[in-house]
């Protein structure tokens, strides 16, 4: 099944603030940290932890 990423993204976000209560800016910082690294040239390197 093939989710885009900006839904998975919202859906953990919701999920985590729900769940856990963690600040919002830490929330932020992961989610935009995990996009920003998706799209680096570490990518090839956590690819394989995706699968």
């Amino acid at each position: 099944m093939n989710v885009p990423l900006w839904l998975a993204l919202i859906v953990v976000g919701w999920l985590g603030i729900k769940l856990v209560r963690p600040p919002i800016w830490l929330v932020a910082v992961l989610l935009l940290g995990g996009y920003l690294l998706a799209d680096s040239l570490l990518a090839p390197v956590i690819d394989p932890f995706a699968k």
